[in-house]
């Protein structure tokens, strides 16, 4: 199991949500505080200037409706007198404005020269043309805020003037600044005092938990003897009882759990079918060593997947289509080289409700018994072909023999001779049948003797060249030299005169059969070899099946039973040889076959 890092600990966590209440709490109570500080004090100072404005207000009305004499102060003097009696530490400027926007007197004695300008400001003619207050708070050239209010001047309900009031807002935001690091100072203070609360507090919290959790990788390893320390009796307490009690199930059902699964892998292991087993969704949960050899595939390739994926049958099967199968079924996996069948029979894991919770399948390997049906089911068709032909032809001949063709003497004795020529071929037929039998189930003795082999070739090709026909030339490619060999002479004439019948049937007119006899590897390799049409590349090593012809219809013609090569390779592989084929279509076929020697002398062909 993963170590929990330290900032990812519980630990850590409730001391964190400790410090974000009190955080919380803290900014949502000074928020509230600080804002109603904020509005309060800027109300008083606005109300102690407000108040102080309205008997300016009154003096400058006065001031301004009065009929003066020739000895009398001017308007301009009169304000300006009335201005500088109210300087004070919280008013930066005070003008009076009259209707036409004219500046009369300024507070500020540093900015006489604005006095007979018009005043361009947006709160005057606000002021003067709405007849109400207007404010704004701004920045002077210092930076500092400014409270500025228009009031107007009003005479018998007409505006005959404003006062334009700069007031120096900014100590009631440092005022403010000083309240915020109080209150920062406070929260610094309480955010300490939780911590370290916090932090006892979860340890209290955690310590169990940081028990339960060794025991828990303890137990993952397989370790089931500790215990977890009960602190309490609290709901953390009731949970490390719990714990310790599972814990002890745990154990003992890992005991009988252990104890199943060896009895099951000694059965797996043992068993010589493949066995693949699977969850409720067809993945492959478990699969045996017979199995891996017979599916050719990496255990790490097969876990997980699906078995219909595993199995190649995904295209003609669903999980759901196995689970309710009755019969078994054949998986081709066949190559090239060799014929590869597996049976695999399936059987499904159900829970006592009837819940489907996975899949059995058993997997033999089904290719010799495959191939012993194929090749029964194609022995007896051939054989049934091979004998319905011959017993189809004298049925009609004899039909018609009965039917009063016996009394014809030009036709009788020619449906007479058919009649005797195929029952020929029917004899033939069951004599190689018999001996093939004979063959296969070793039920025969070789009557071995040490000849001559050059010696004896060259009297079987004597005896064909003094009987064939002119239209092929036999040309020898051995010398005389002595190769022995122990065979059975018999049978070894049988095996050279059908592969040279062969040859002397499929050879066109002016062909060459040539023969060759060479010493190869401590073997002697014999070869037979014609100018025919040849064998196709994919049927050459067909040649020696039984019943097997390259032109049916032309082998059937000349009285063949596609036998003669079947019996040749069992006779050869009786003598400890080997018999096979090369050839190109349209080329001619060469069939070569080797015998053990008693001699170490070597020879070349001619």
């Amino acid at each position: 199991m993963q170590k929990v890092g330290y900032f990812k600990s519980i630990h850590v966590k409730i001391v964190l949500i400790y410090v974000l209440l009190i955080i919380i709490a803290m900014q949502i109570i000074g928020l509230y505080f600080v804002r109603e500080l904020e509005k309060t004090l800027k109300s008083n100072f606005q109300d102690s200037i407000t108040d102080r404005v309205s008997l300016l207000e009154y003096s400058a009305r006065e001031e301004l409706i009065k009929i003066r004499g020739e000895e009398d102060q001017t308007k301009e003097q009169s304000l300006r007198s009335i201005l500088s009696n109210l300087n004070s530490y919280d008013i930066k400027e005070i003008r009076v404005i009259d209707a036409r926007y004219q500046i009369l007197a300024t507070s500020d004695v540093n900015n006489q020269s604005i006095v007979g300008q018009r005043s361009m400001d947006d709160l005057v003619r606000k002021s003067i043309t709405a007849a109400d207050d207007f404010d704004s708070i701004s920045l002077d050239e210092e930076t500092h805020r400014i409270w500025i209010l228009a009031t107007p001047i009003i005479y018998k309900g007409e505006v005959i003037g404003t006062l334009y009031i700069e007031s120096n807002i900014e100590n009631i935001f440092g005022q403010m600044n000083e309240i915020n690091q109080i209150l920062a100072g406070g929260t610094a203070v309480a955010l300490v005092i939780t911590v370290i609360l916090g932090i006892l507090i979860a340890q209290t919290i955690t310590r169990p938990i940081s028990d339960m959790r060794r025991q828990a990788q303890a137990m993952a390893k397989g370790n089931f003897s500790r215990k977890v320390r009960v602190y309490g009796s609290d709901e953390i307490g009731q949970l490390a009882i719990a714990f310790n009690h599972l814990t002890n199930r745990l154990q003992e059902a890992q005991s009988t759990t252990e104890a199943e699964r060896r009895k099951l892998a000694s059965v797996l292991t043992n068993m010589t079918d493949g066995v693949i087993a699977t969850d409720r969704k067809g993945r492959v949960i478990l699969i045996n060593d017979p199995a891996i050899r017979l599916l050719r595939i990496p255990r790490e390739m097969v876990l997980n997947r699906p078995i219909i994926s595993v199995l190649g049958i995904d295209p003609d099967h669903s999980f759901e289509d196995l689970i309710h199968l009755k019969e078994a079924i054949n998986l081709d996996l066949s190559s090239n080289e060799r014929p590869f069948i597996l049976r695999a029979n399936f059987s499904v894991i159900q829970k006592e409700t009837g819940f489907v919770n996975g899949l059995i399948s058993v997997l033999h390997d089904n290719t010799e018994q495959e191939k012993v049906d194929m090749e029964r089911r194609e022995f007896v068709a051939n054989v049934s072909h091979e004998l319905r032909t011959p017993l189809t032809t004298m049925s009609s001949y004899l039909e018609a023999l009965a039917d009063g063709a016996w009394k014809d003497e030009e036709i009788a004795p020619s449906f007479l001779q058919v009649t005797q020529t195929e029952t020929q071929r029917m004899i033939r037929l069951v004599n190689d049948l018999l001996q093939l039998s004979k063959m296969d189930s070793r039920d025969y003795d070789l009557n071995r003797e040490i000849v001559n082999f050059n010696q004896f070739f060259n009297r079987i090709i004597d005896r064909f060249e003094l009987s064939k026909s002119d239209h092929v030339t036999f040309v020898r490619m051995f010398s005389d030299k002595a190769y022995y060999v122990d065979i059975d002479t018999d049978k070894l004439t049988q095996v050279i005169d059908n592969i040279i019948s062969n040859a002397i049937k499929y050879s066109p007119d002016g062909g060459n059969i040539r023969f060759g006899v060479v010493m190869n590897d401590s073997m002697l390799k014999v070869m037979i070899s014609d100018d025919g049409m040849g064998i196709p590349s994919e049927n050459v090593d067909r040649v020696f099946d039984r019943f097997y012809r390259v032109d049916r219809a032309r082998a059937r013609s000349m009285g063949g039973t596609g036998l003669g090569l079947a019996i040749a390779r069992e006779m050869i592989e009786a003598h400890g040889g080997r018999i096979w084929a090369e050839s190109e279509e349209g080329q001619g076929t060469t069939i070569f076959f080797t015998l053990n020697i008693l001699t170490d002398e070597e020879g070349e062909w001619e």
